[in-house]
């Protein structure tokens, strides 16, 4: 079972095990799409205290630790052996090292980042078979379109970046109009496999202090964000481990927890 921080059930996982899970789920035939968050401490947070929010991701399959955090705040919770699948660095993974027997869809970014995201993940990967790709600048008039071009493509992996909340109103929006067998998403990956955007220097990511890197970088436009939904996030972790501590269940989870994704990958 997965590690509950704040209300979000986590996965316990790490870039190979979910690349051999999505493709066992892609080769399933299975009725409905898989939904995967690549979720940060921010998700989190925002599901903790928006209700709205909370329902606008009600139909996530997988939350998956995507920030150093987040992935800490698992292990304190009870997950040990937890590993952080970084959302941009796993699309390049799962391109690299996945099924190339697989189609994929991508839904995001401008027309530009959108161009130079596929060139660039065909470079890595020339077998890289792409059924099809749409921008992110759309309205509700174009929806119903979109959606009947991502099904007629019937693409395995739809990749999705469209940015916190919008991918993830969307996907659980549209979800049960799909037909594709794993919808990710995983917002800032296309920027930063496209080259559009720089992404934090490597070293940061272990110190857990990513966040603050792109806040420098964008601190008009993520302030709020960092600022508010990690105090928020901070808070409220302490008291879920104060509350597991004298309940005595902190760190029962350290087993069990990694066995959603592994049953699904054979494991």
């Amino acid at each position: 079972m997965p590690v509950e921080v704040l209300n979000t059930k986590c996965e316990i996982t790490d870039s190979a095990r979910l690349t051999s899970a999505l493709e066992e789920v892609c080769k399933s035939g299975a009725p409905e799409p898989l939904s995967v968050d690549f979720t940060n401490v921010h998700i989190v947070a925002m599901r903790s205290v928006d209700e709205k929010f909370y329902g606008e991701t009600s139909k996530v399959d997988w939350y998956v630790p995507d920030s150093q955090v987040l992935t800490w705040a698992v292990s304190l919770m009870g997950g040990r052996t937890n590993k952080r699948v970084y959302g941009p660095d796993f699309l390049d993974y799962f391109v690299r090292h996945g099924d190339t027997g697989l189609t994929h869809y991508f839904l995001g970014g401008n027309q530009e980042c959108l161009d130079a995201l596929l060139k660039n993940l065909k470079e890595v990967q020339p077998d890289l078979k792409i059924a099809g790709s749409r921008n992110g600048y759309f309205g509700a008039e174009d929806e119903a379109s979109i959606i009947d071009d991502i099904n007629a493509a019937k693409p395995d992996m739809l990749w999705v970046g469209l940015g916190t909340p919008k991918q993830q109103q969307w996907i659980n929006a549209n979800k049960d109009q799909l037909s594709v067998g794993a919808a990710l998403a995983v917002g800032f990956a296309f920027d930063v496999n496209a080259g559009t955007k720089k992404d934090s220097p490597k070293w940061l990511g272990p110190l857990g202090l990513s966040w603050l890197y792109r806040l420098i970088m964008e601190p008009r436009r993520l302030w709020h964000r960092y600022l508010y939904y990690n105090s928020v996030f901070l808070v409220k972790l302490f008291r879920q481990f104060v509350s597991s501590c004298f309940r005595g269940d902190t760190g029962r989870n350290s087993v069990a927890s990694e066995a959603t994704i592994d049953r699904v990958a054979g494991a």
